[in-house]
C-alpha cells in the first residue's frame, strides 16, 4: 500500500480525502461512520450567520417581554434551551464529534456580511475545532458595490477572525472571484492558512405549476471537478506556501487522484457520500491506492503537486489555451 497520510492547514492527516460539511456529519452515527471509513478529517454542518443571529435576537426578545408586559407577570415564560440555539448547538456537535472520532474536526462558518463572524469563531476554536473553515458566499446584488469593495469586505472578514483564532484558517470562496490570483495572495496576508476550491452555487428553482421560487438540493457531478482542477495547478504554482483543498465534483479515487496531482493537499467530497452512503469513502481510498500503485507513486506526497502549473511542459494548458483547443477541436 501506498503512504496515504498528508498534510493540510499544518494538521497530519492519515488519508487526502475529506468528508465535508453535510447532513453526514451532523449526526453521530453517519459521522463516526465516515471515520471508520478512513476520511483523513471531517467537516461539520456550517453555523449559518444569519440563522445564528435571528435566533439570538428571538430568544433575547422574548427573555425581555416579561419586562414589557404587565399580563406576563403572573404567566410563566416558555422555557429557552440556549444549547439549542444560535451558536451553542454548533459548540455542543463539536464537543460530542471530538469525543466521538480521533481524527481532525473543521468547523465551519458561512456568511457573507461583517458581523459576529470573529466570536462565533472564536468560541468553535475554543470549543476544541483543529480548524476553522470561513465560507465566503454572497450574491453581491447592491448596484453601488463594486468587485473591490466585496473583496475588501471579505478580507476585513478574513481579517478579522484571524486576529481572534489560534488555529488553522481556512477560507471557502465561489468561483466567482474575477482575479483570483490576486485575491489569494491578499488572503494569504490577510492570515489566512488555506483556500478550499470551490463552494458550489444552489440557485432558485422556478415550479411552473405552482409559480414560485423553490430551493432544491443538486448534488454534483465529476464534470465540476475541472474547475477547481484548474485554479489549484495555478495557484500551487503561484502560492506554494498555501494549502489547497479541492471540492465539488469528488466521486471516486481517480478524481481525489487528480486534484493532488494538480496540486491539492486534499480533496473535499459530500455528494458522493450522499449518493453512495459513509462507507464508500473506503471505496473512494481504495481506488485512490490502487492507482498510485498501478502508477509506481510510492505516497500522496510524492504525487502531489507534480502537475501543478510549475510542472507541467506548457502552463497554457490551465489557461487559454486549454480553452482554445476545446472550442476549436469540434469545428
Amino acid at each position: 500500500m501506498a503512504d496515504l497520510t498528508t498534510s493540510y492547514l499544518g494538521l497530519d492527516l492519515r488519508a487526502p480525502i475529506i468528508a465535508s460539511c453535510s447532513p453526514l456529519t451532523g449526526h453521530e452515527d453517519s459521522l463516526l461512520q465516515l471515520a471508520e471509513a478512513g476520511a483523513g478529517a471531517v467537516v461539520l454542518p456550517s453555523l449559518f450567520q444569519e440563522e445564528a443571529e435571528a435566533e439570538e435576537l428571538a430568544a433575547s426578545d422574548l427573555m425581555d417581554t416579561g419586562d414589557d408586559f404587565a399580563e406576563f407577570a403572573s404567566a410563566p415564560l416558555p422555557e429557552i434551551e440556549f444549547t439549542e440555539i444560535g451558536p451553542a448547538r454548533h459548540i455542543d456537535r463539536l464537543r460530542r464529534a471530538k469525543e466521538l472520532v480521533d481524527i481532525p474536526v473543521l468547523a465551519s462558518v458561512n456568511g457573507s456580511r461583517v458581523g459576529d463572524w470573529a466570536r462565533y469563531a472564536q468560541m468553535l476554536a475554543e470549543a476544541g475545532a483543529d480548524a476553522i473553515e470561513l465560507n465566503l458566499f454572497s450574491v453581491n446584488t447592491d448596484p453601488d458595490e463594486s468587485s473591490a469593495d466585496v473583496e475588501a469586505r471579505y478580507l476585513q472578514i478574513i481579517e478579522s477572525v484571524r486576529g481572534r483564532i489560534a488555529v488553522p484558517l481556512a477560507v471557502k470562496l465561489s468561483q466567482h472571484i474575477t482575479g483570483l490570483s490576486s485575491f489569494a495572495r491578499r488572503i494569504q496576508e490577510a492570515g489566512a492558512d488555506g483556500l478550499v476550491l470551490f463552494n458550489r452555487f444552489y440557485g432558485a428553482e422556478v415550479d411552473l405549476d405552482s409559480l414560485t421560487l423553490e430551493s432544491r438540493l443538486a448534488l454534483s457531478s465529476p464534470d465540476e471537478l475541472r474547475f477547481p482542477l484548474r485554479w489549484i495547478g495555478i495557484l500551487r504554482a503561484q502560492r506554494p506556501g498555501l494549502s489547497l483543498a479541492a471540492t465539488s465534483g469528488v466521486h471516486s479515487g481517480l478524481d481525489a487522484a487528480k486534484a493532488l496531482l494538480v496540486g491539492a493537499d486534499v480533496a473535499c467530497t459530500t455528494s458522493a457520500v450522499l449518493q453512495h452512503g459513509p462507507g464508500y469513502l473506503a471505496v473512494m481510498l481504495r481506488e485512490l491506492d490502487a492507482w498510485l500503485d498501478e502508477h509506481d507513486y510510492e505516497s500522496v506526497r510524492q504525487l502531489r503537486g507534480s502537475m501543478s502549473a510549475a510542472n507541467v511542459p506548457d502552463p497554457g494548458q490551465f489557461e487559454r489555451a486549454q480553452y482554445m483547443k476545446v472550442v476549436t477541436s469540434s469545428l
